[in-house]
C-alpha cells in the first residue's frame, strides 16, 4: 500500500527537476557547430556559429596569441587554447567565458588532446619538453623534457596524439621522434627515435592514427613513422624532392597536419618552392606535383576529399587557390581579403572559414560555387578552430 505513492514521487521527479531548473537560452545550445577564431592581436577570440555565419561572443585575457592553436574536449563544450606565452586557457563554448588558465611555460607553440579526452599535452620552445595535464582539473600530471645528446633542451614541436593515451612529437633541435605513452600520466613511457633528419619543424598524423610524417627543414624530405611497428623506427621520404633547383627563401613556414590527406592521397606544401607534392600513401612516394601561385603554407584537403585549399606566404599572401582532386590541377583562384592566415572547413565542407588579417575580417566561403556566404568582423584574425575537430585524431 504504501510502495505505489514512493514510486509515483520517484518517476515524477525529472519532471519536478526539469520544471524547476532555470536554464539561459544559451545553455540549451549544441556545440557541434561552434568554433574559435582567434584574434592575435588582442588576446581574445571569438566565438562563432558555423550553421547561422554569426559571432557569439568575444573572450578576452588570452595573452600572446602569436601562432595560437586549440584542441576542443570529447563533448564539444571545452575549447583549450595555446598561447605562444606559454600560457593553457580553457573556454567553456556555452557559458562563453574562461574556466580555467594555466602558465605552463614561456614560450609555446601548440598542444594535443589525448584520444580518451582526459589528458592535454603542450609543446614547448622555453623551456623545451612536453607538459602533460588532467584535461578537468588542469593538474600537472608529467613534465617530460626534450633535450639533444648533449644534454642541452631542445623545442618540441609537431605534437599530435595517438591512439591509447599516447602522444607523439619531434625535437627541432635533437634531430629526433618521441612517442609518450601516458597510460599512467605521472610515469610516462618514453620511446625515443634518433637520426630521422635534420631539424624537423611540424609533422602531421594520418586520419588513421597510423603514420606520422615530419617535414624537415634541414633537408629536402620528410621523416616517417610507422607507430604500428613493434618498435617504431623512421625512414626518409620523399628524399631530394627538390634536388637540381635552386630553392627559394623560405618567407613561412608551412604547416603540416591530418587535415591534408584527401583518399589514398597526401597533399604537402614544398619548402621554399611553389609546388604541392601529391604523396601515395600507401607507398610513400612522389605521384605528381601541382604548381601554385606561390610558397604553400597551409595545404588543406575538404572533408568529402574532392577539393584541397592552398594559401601562400608572402608576397602572394592575398591568394587563395583551390585543387580539384580528380583533375590533380588549380581549377580557381582567389582573393578573399589582406593577408590569408588560415582556413577551416565546415564538418561536411559545404563552407569554408578564411581568416583575412589586414582586413580585420573572417570570409565566408561556398565551397561549390566558391560565392562568399558572409562576412564577419574581427581584430586582426588568425587560426579558425571548429568543434568538430573533437571527433577527430590528429588534432
Amino acid at each position: 500500500m504504501k510502495r505505489r505513492p514512493l514510486l509515483s514521487c520517484l518517476a515524477a521527479l525529472p519532471l519536478l527537476a526539469s520544471g524547476c531548473a532555470t536554464l539561459a537560452p544559451e545553455a540549451l545550445m549544441g556545440t557541434g557547430d561552434l568554433g574559435v577564431v582567434i584574434e592575435r592581436a588582442t588576446g581574445s577570440v571569438l566565438l562563432v556559429n558555423t550553421s547561422h555565419h554569426t559571432v557569439l561572443a568575444r573572450v578576452s585575457g588570452l595573452g600572446d596569441l602569436s601562432h595560437a592553436s586549440v584542441v576542443f574536449s570529447r563533448d564539444g563544450r571545452n575549447a583549450y587554447v595555446f598561447g605562444r606565452d606559454g600560457a593553457v586557457t580553457r573556454i567553456d563554448l556555452i557559458t562563453r567565458r574562461i574556466t580555467a588558465r594555466e602558465q605552463q611555460a614561456g614560450n609555446s607553440i601548440g598542444g594535443a588532446i589525448s584520444a580518451d579526452g582526459t589528458l592535454i599535452a603542450a609543446q614547448n620552445y622555453t623551456p623545451g619538453g612536453v607538459k602533460v595535464f588532467d584535461a578537468t582539473t588542469m593538474q600537472l600530471l608529467a613534465d617530460i623534457p626534450a633535450l639533444t645528446r648533449e644534454g642541452q633542451r631542445s623545442r618540441v614541436v609537431g605534437l599530435a596524439d595517438l591512439p591509447g593515451r599516447r602522444f607523439i612529437y619531434s625535437l627541432f633541435d635533437a634531430d629526433a621522434i618521441c612517442i609518450a605513452d601516458c597510460s599512467n600520466p605521472t610515469q610516462p613511457q618514453i620511446t625515443r627515435i634518433d637520426n630521422i633528419g635534420h631539424q624537423p619543424y611540424d609533422a602531421l598524423v594520418t586520419p588513421d592514427g597510423r603514420h606520422y610524417i615530419a617535414g624537415l627543414f634541414g633537408e629536402d624530405g620528410l621523416a616517417l613513422v610507422d607507430t604500428w611497428a613493434e618498435q617504431p623506427s623512421a625512414r626518409r621520404i620523399l628524399s631530394g624532392y627538390g634536388r637540381g633547383q635552386q630553392p627559394l627563401p623560405v618567407f613561412k613556414m608551412p604547416h603540416l597536419r591530418g587535415w591534408a590527406v584527401a583518399g589514398r592521397h597526401a597533399y604537402l606544401p614544398a619548402i621554399g618552392r611553389h609546388e604541392v607534392l601529391i604523396v601515395d600513401t600507401t607507398s610513400w612516394t612522389e605521384v605528381g606535383r601541382i604548381p601554385v601561385a606561390g610558397q604553400p603554407v597551409f595545404v588543406m584537403a575538404r572533408p568529402d576529399g574532392r577539393q584541397v585549399w592552398v594559401n601562400f606566404a608572402v608576397p602572394d599572401y592575398h591568394r587563395v587557390q583551390v585543387i580539384d582532386t580528380m583533375d590533380q590541377r588549380v581549377v580557381a583562384t582567389l582573393q578573399p581579403g589582406k593577408a590569408v592566415m588560415h582556413m577551416e572547413f565546415t564538418p561536411r565542407g559545404e563552407s569554408v572559414w578564411i581568416s583575412c588579417r589586414d582586413d580585420d575580417r573572417v570570409q565566408v566561403v561556398n565551397t561549390a560555387t566558391l560565392a562568399t556566404q558572409a562576412s564577419l568582423p574581427a581584430q586582426a584574425p588568425s587560426g579558425i578552430f571548429f568543434s568538430a575537430r573533437a571527433q577527430r585524431m590528429g588534432f
